[in-house]
C-alpha cells in the first residue's frame, strides 16, 4: 500500500452537511440489478472450486450498458454516479458473478479517461506495475485484451493502454480459484504511457480499496441470507437451531457486523459520488470502511460456516463461492492491518481537541 502523506485537510475534510446525501442508487436500476443476478444465480452451472471468466454474462452486461456504467457518455458510457457502481458491484458479487466489472469499468476506464486515451469498449483490467514492469495478482489478466498499467516512473505517474499481445502472461489463481496473474510489461511500453496527475495515484488506491468494500458488502449480505436460510430451516432435536442461543449468538454477531460494513462503505460512497473524489476527507472516509470491511468478513466467515457446519464446506454449496473471494478481496488495495494504520495515523495527526469530531462526523474540528 502506498503511504499517504497526512495533512490537516484529509483530518478535517470539505464541508459535506454532516453526510447527509443520499447512498440509495436508482431503485429502478437496482430492481433490474437484483432480478438479473438472481435469474443468473439460479441459472449458472455447479460450483466449483476453479473460477473462469463467463464470456456469456459479460456480453449480457455489456448489452445492457453496465460494463461501462460510470464512464462518462462522451467515451461511450452511461455517466452512472459511484452510488449505482457501488450497488452494481455489490450485486454481482453477492451472485459470485466471475466478470472484472471494477477493474475494467470504475478503475481501467477511469484512468483512460484521466489520462484522454480513448475506450473502444474492449475488455479491459488494471494493475499497477514495479519499477521493473512486472504486476503482481492481476485479475482476469489472461482474459483482458488489453491492460491498463499505473506506472509511477521516477516522480510522474503514466497510463498507458498496452494489448495483451505485447505482455508476458503467466497464469495463478488466488485462493477463490479465480485467475489471478502475473504481467510482464516492456519498460518501453510504460514508459510511452501518458503522463497523469500526481493525485491520480492516490486516488487509484482509494477507488480501488472502495471497490472492494463494495464488493465485500455484497458478498456478506448473501452470506447473511444463506445463514439465515439455513438456521431457519436446519432442524435438530425437534426444532429450527436458530431457535438455539449459540446459534442466535453466532447469527446475531456476523449480521451486526454486515450492517456495520455496509454503513461505512455506503458512507465512504456518498462522499466520493458527490464530491466527485476531490472531498480531503476521502482517505479518512475509505479507510474506515476498508477497516470496518475486512474486521466483518473475519466474524461473518467464521460465524457462518459455524452455523452451517459440514454442509458449508462441501463443493456444492453456494457458501464458498462468497466467503473465498471476500476473505481475497479485503486484503486487496491495502490490508486491515495497513488501514488500521492509516487510521490511526489519522487520528493522531487530529490531536486530543480535534479527534472526537473526527470519527462522530468525518471531519475534525477546524483549529483555532
Amino acid at each position: 500500500m502506498t503511504e499517504p502523506t497526512i495533512t490537516t485537510e484529509q483530518t478535517t475534510g470539505a464541508p459535506r452537511g454532516d453526510l447527509v446525501h443520499s447512498t440509495t442508487a436508482d431503485a429502478d436500476l437496482v430492481d433490474m440489478l437484483d432480478g438479473f443476478f438472481v435469474e443468473y444465480r439460479d441459472a449458472r452451472p455447479a460450483p466449483s472450486e476453479i473460477i473462469d471468466f463467463d464470456p456469456g454474462l459479460w456480453d449480457q452486461l455489456d448489452e445492457l450498458g453496465l460494463t461501462r456504467l460510470t464512464a462518462s457518455e462522451d467515451s461511450g458510457g452511461s455517466g452512472a454516479s459511484w452510488i449505482e457502481a457501488a450497488a452494481l458491484l455489490g450485486l454481482a458479487a453477492g451472485a459470485a458473478a466471475p466478470v472484472p466489472l471494477a477493474e475494467h469499468d470504475v478503475l481501467a476506464a477511469w484512468l483512460l479517461e484521466a489520462a484522454g486515451l480513448p475506450n473502444d469498449g474492449m475488455l479491459r483490467t488494471v494493475c499497477r506495475p514495479d519499477p521493473a514492469g512486472r504486476a503482481l495478482n492481476v485479475t482476469f489478466g489472461r482474459n483482458a485484451a488489453s491492460i491498463v498499467a499505473l506506472w509511477e516512473d521516477g516522480e510522474q505517474w503514466r497510463v498507458a493502454d498496452v494489448p495483451a499481445d505485447r505482455v508476458g502472461i503467466t497464469e495463478h489463481r488466488n485462493l477463490a480459484g479465480e485467475p489471478s496473474d502475473t504481467i510482464e510489461f516492456r519498460l518501453a511500453d510504460l514508459a510511452d504511457g501518458t503522463l497523469v496527475p500526481d493525485e491520480i495515484g492516490e486516488q487509484f488506491h482509494l477507488r480501488g480499496a472502495l471497490a472492494r468494500c463494495a464488493q465485500v458488502c455484497g458478498g456478506l449480505e448473501r452470506i447473511v441470507e444463506l445463514t439465515l436460510t439455513h438456521a431457519n430451516e436446519r432442524e435438530q432435536f425437534g426444532r429450527p437451531i436458530g431457535k438455539f442461543q449459540l446459534v442466535q449468538g453466532l447469527v446475531s454477531d456476523l449480521t451486526a457486523e454486515t450492517a456495520l460494513a455496509r454503513a461505512a462503505t455506503d458512507t465512504a460512497v456518498a462522499q466520493a459520488a458527490h464530491s466527485d473524489w476531490q472531498d480531503p476527507g476521502m482517505l479518512f472516509a475509505v479507510g474506515v470502511a476498508k477497516s470496518c470491511v475486512g474486521h466483518a468478513s473475519s466474524v461473518v466467515v467464521r460465524n457462518a460456516h459455524q452455523v452451517l457446519g459440514a454442509i458449508g464446506t462441501t463443493l456444492e454449496h453456494e457458501l464458498h463461492l462468497l466467503t473465498k473471494p471476500v476473505l481475497v478481496r479485503r486484503s486487496e488495495f491495502g490490508s486491515i492491518h495497513e488501514w488500521d494504520e492509516t487510521l490511526m495515523r489519522l487520528a493522531a495527526s487530529a490531536g486530543r481537541d480535534r479527534l472526537w469530531p473526527l470519527i462522530t462526523t468525518g471531519r475534525a474540528a477546524p483549529q483555532p
